[in-house]
């Protein structure tokens, strides 16, 4: 069996290198050790007795380059949001709320002014403006040759860089925001997938990633769910003549002298290049290499199906507090503290986490039943609860984790959360929690880490050769999942861009 390339993974990197490389005129196939497509980007009937189906494991889509979309005439959407984020807080025994708008007006000034004083959206204006820097520069890159470090920072041309890029991105929020909460919600961002502490550089890298997509930085809902996503790469790339093999769980990949040798469920593969749309720790273990150091993955997941939106204490409307991202506990000094404990081995006192709910942008994947019935699907992500965690008693924390983040949330709610779920017919509340140990099992996430390994700054050193941030130590076999430089996400970038390395590679 011969084909110019054989893809390891069918998540949407695969298949979207997939498809740039048929389109090519390559014969391609793509080998899936599972017995369906989409890796991480599916969705999911999480709950038989209902006809929902939910993002099970990514969720947003931010980084997925339109370029993309067009090259490979995708009629998948995805579809923005007017609130940027709510996050209910308690001043002077007064249960109040941060409401920020995508384009923020007199609602969002006067939510800060509340909550903070006059000065507080000023800096926050500022500091945003000046991020934009870093993103109007950085987008147009991602499809492209890695930058230098020189060329890039001559693109943002703006003290901004030091900030974001040379320093510890903790000092920047210091000095600009006085308000716990509002440097919270900022540093947010930098953690989403990513166990640091402020001062550590890893956060700003994760921040940044946060903050470019497109050029804006907005995270839009995806129509249908992340399915929608896979269900149209899939119909692509078989009407390009890519051969998808399911179950085919790779188990060696050998040099040859004129390409390689690929080995999965008994079937021998020879190609002239190797994508790897898997963890790169999967990669060097099939290979028999040593696999790249990386973080624990720190976050749990909660997704959700509920009868009714909670009530707020603070009477904001639910259908607006959780239009955007929903923070609770998200201060600075929870946060920090959080991370401390963690690294200690310890399940914080409190666990700073944030939800969002898919069903009031877009409610295409519930039935015409559960619209009509009142039905939302939420999800909350759990920050700073790693890996390490969960070696020793796994079911243990994540009830633990469960019973804190309810309490905590149902300070801020009128009615319990715990009442405004959907029951089964065993009489079961309708959520699942998956802890990052889960996520490895499941679908190759390496101890849950989302990005496969630490991530990396978007541009290459001075000193360092042209790259697209694919290649490997082996000419010929490249990385094209979310462990590629600019991988993670679920942009597609990888997949892109190791196509585009195979066919450069070919002239």
């Amino acid at each position: 069996m011969k084909y110019d390339v054989v893809i390891i993974g069918a998540g949407h990197n695969g298949l979207i290198a997939s498809c740039y490389l048929a389109k090519a005129g390559l014969k391609v196939a793509v080998l899936e050790s599972t017995d369906s497509v989409g890796g991480a980007s599916v969705s999911q009937r999480v709950f038989p007795d209902f006809d929902a189906r939910l993002s099970r494991y990514s969720y947003l889509v931010s980084l997925m380059p339109d370029q993309i979309f067009k090259d490979l005439e995708l009629s998948f959407t995805t579809l923005g949001r007017t609130i940027s984020s709510y996050t209910p807080e308690l001043v002077d025994g007064k249960d109040v709320g941060l409401l920020v708008h995508r384009q923020p007006g007199a609602e969002t000034i006067s939510s800060f002014n509340a909550l903070a004083g006059e000065s507080a959206f000023p800096a926050w204006q500022s500091f945003y403006d000046s991020v934009q820097k870093i993103a109007t520069a950085v987008a147009p890159t991602m499809l492209q040759q890695l930058p230098t470090r020189s060329e890039l920072k001559a693109l943002v041309n703006d003290p901004i860089w030091d900030e974001i890029v040379e320093l510890p991105m903790g000092q920047s929020l210091e000095k600009r925001f006085a308000n716990d909460l509002i440097r919270g919600v900022v540093l947010t961002d930098g953690l989403i997938g990513t166990f640091s502490d402020a001062h550590d550089i890893a956060a700003n890298r994760c921040f940044i990633y946060h903050l470019i997509g497109n050029g804006t930085g907005e995270w839009r809902v995806p129509r249908g769910g992340m399915g929608g996503l896979v269900s149209e790469l899939l119909e692509k790339a078989t009407g390009l003549g890519v051969e998808i093999l399911t179950n085919h769980e790779v188990t060696g990949v050998t040099q040859l002298s004129s390409g390689w040798q690929t080995s999965a469920a008994g079937t021998t593969l020879e190609s002239r290049f190797v994508l790897a749309a898997c963890a790169p720790q999967v990669l060097a273990k099939i290979m028999g290499t040593t696999p790249p150091a990386s973080l624990d993955g720190s976050q749990v997941k909660i997704n959700m199906l509920l009868k009714k939106l909670p009530r707020l204490k603070s009477g904001i409307d639910p259908a607006i507090a959780f239009a955007g991202t929903f923070h609770f506990d998200e201060r600075y000094s929870d946060l920090q503290l959080a991370f401390k404990q963690s690294a200690a081995g310890v399940v914080p006192d409190r666990i700073p986490a944030e939800m969002y709910c898919h069903t009031l942008t877009d409610n295409t994947i519930l039935s015409d039943e559960l619209n009509a019935q009142g039905y939302h699907t939420l999800t909350l992500f759990g920050i700073h609860t790693p890996a390490a965690l969960f070696d020793k008693n796994e079911a243990a924390v994540k009830q633990e984790i469960v019973q804190k983040l309810f309490a905590q949330l149902n300070r801020y709610l009128i009615d319990p959360i715990e009442e405004c779920f959907a029951v089964a017919k065993d009489g079961s509340l309708c959520f699942e929690i998956k802890s990052p140990l889960e996520l490895e099992k499941e679908i190759g996430l390496p101890r849950g880490n989302i990005f496969h390994k630490d991530l990396s700054m978007p541009f290459r050193e001075d000193d360092q050769a042209p790259s697209w941030g694919v290649e490997t130590e082996f000419p010929g076999l490249f990385i094209a999942g979310a462990g590629a430089i600019r991988g993670g996400g679920v942009s597609g970038i990888p997949g892109h861009n190791a196509a585009r390395a195979v066919l450069d590679a070919l002239g």
